[in-house]
């Protein structure tokens, strides 16, 4: 069951769940164990990465995202594609026909968040001359790799850039255009283009307000529509803003090529991502002033929820990056505004979860930790995945936890066994003391 104050993305189709062990293998936050045969997704240790739906034989995982259908109750439907919207469309096809493919989908405007991206990047230079922040500053673009950083890492809390992602900020400037235009709050619809689960569940946590998304639509489904006709739409007038500052973020790498020089690093894959977290974690990059962290394999074009293979993608992208080299400048008076109106503030403060620990209370954590480490002498260590748990160690932590049982393990369960047949053995051979005097 998925509990109604968590909302994830992720979700299990239990008709095609084998009860294989891939998943558990994979999750980075080890979530996912598989009880009677079926994958159970921990609510509380999910980040929303797709890891698991990438990685399962049977596609018994999928993102929940939203039909194109939602539009239709907004007077003033706002589309805000992703920069990895672009790359899923064939070499030669402009930005302008991308956009006007939204338009004939039924949206009334379209806000590029590439553009939002370029607007961001802005702040974010302006943020890292401060001399107090604590390097390096990591990334709050990736949603997946936020959460990760919560739940894993919450030491690392203080180094996330405060600042709202490219997602939230060109929201906020959508919003506000169109009350420009005379639209009500209430008539306003503003909805994400999404390569990724992760920023569909963002999309839902973004509360009311400003900044608030109505609903996320997957990359896959706006393709599917736009694949046959984009190529043959009318070239509209200056309806793209995005120029290669902001388009580059699709890919890894890209955000740091939007800011101005510095020591910046850029990694993408969540495993590698968490590699990297863990030299943060233990003072070895402190040199590095920014870190573009991304939680699919080559950046956003290689979300779940995009279509194109993302090496092909990122072709694409990089000739968009040659074609679409005139950046339109921000005037600083315009930043000042949107500071003031808080465009660039996070509406959700980052939270240490506490899913990790095995008590609150320190001594009893103690306690339970030296326990696991005694039911690990006993485990076989081999990691196989067969009781359910991804690891040895994962099991060891369930049993203490109460979730799990010492004999889910197999090796375990036969040695129990073998301890009950020799008992059972010895049992036999006894008689009692009446009958033997019977037979003497």
């Amino acid at each position: 069951m998925i509990n109604e104050e968590i909302f994830h993305s992720v979700r299990l189709d239990e008709e095609k769940c084998k009860g294989c062990t891939h998943c558990i293998r994979h999750c980075p936050t080890e979530a996912i164990r598989v009880k009677q045969g079926k994958a159970r997704i921990d609510e509380e240790r999910c980040i929303d990465c797709g890891e698991c739906i990438r990685i399962c034989p049977n596609h018994a995982k999928y993102a929940q995202a939203d039909s194109l259908e939602v539009i239709k109750n907004f007077s003033c439907a706002i589309a805000l594609p992703a920069p990895a919207f672009y790359a899923q469309f064939k070499v030669g096809i402009s930005l302008g026909k991308m956009l006007q493919g939204l338009l004939h989908l039924g949206f009334q405007e379209v806000f590029e968040v590439a553009r939002g991206a370029e607007i961001l990047a802005e702040e974010i230079n302006r943020y890292l001359k401060k001399r107090w922040i604590a390097t390096p500053v990591i990334s709050s673009a990736c949603p997946a790799v936020v959460r990760l950083i919560e739940v894993r890492f919450p030491s690392l809390i203080e180094n996330l850039l405060p600042l709202d992602s490219p997602l939230g900020v060109a929201a906020k400037l959508a919003r506000m255009q169109a009350m420009e235009k005379g639209y009500r709050p209430e008539e306003i619809g503003v909805f994400f283009i999404t390569p990724c689960p992760a920023k569909v569940t963002e999309s839902r946590q973004s509360g009311d307000g400003l900044g608030s998304i109505d609903g996320a639509i997957s990359v896959a489904n706006i393709y599917s529509r736009l694949v046959n006709i984009v190529g043959e739409l009318e070239e509209p007038p200056s309806l793209s803003l995005a120029s290669f500052r902001g388009i580059g973020w699709a890919r890894s790498g890209g955000e740091q090529d939007s800011l101005e020089e510095g020591e910046y690093m850029a990694v993408d894959g969540i495993h590698q991502v968490i590699s990297v977290l863990e030299k943060i974690e233990m003072g070895e990059l402190r040199n590095v002033v920014y870190c573009e962290a991304q939680a699919c394999v080559g950046g956003c074009i290689g979300g779940v929820l995009a279509v194109q293979n993302p090496f092909i993608a990122k072709v694409g992208i990089n000739h968009l990056l040659k074609r679409y080299t005139e950046f339109r400048p921000i005037k600083e008076e315009e930043m000042e505004e949107w500071r003031r109106k808080g465009v660039f503030e996070r509406k959700e403060i980052y939270q240490a979860k506490e899913v990790l620990k095995l008590d609150k209370d320190f001594k009893r954590a103690l306690e339970k930790y030296q326990m696991i480490e005694k039911l690990l002498e006993r485990l076989p260590g081999l990691d196989c995945g067969a009781c359910g748990s991804p690891t040895c160690r994962a099991l060891a932590e369930d049993i203490v936890r109460e979730k799990a049982e010492e004999v889910d393990c197999p090796f375990m369960l036969q040695e129990q066994l073998r301890a009950l047949v020799r008992e059972v053995h010895a049992l036999a051979s006894k008689v009692p003391q009446t009958m033997a005097k019977k037979e003497e």
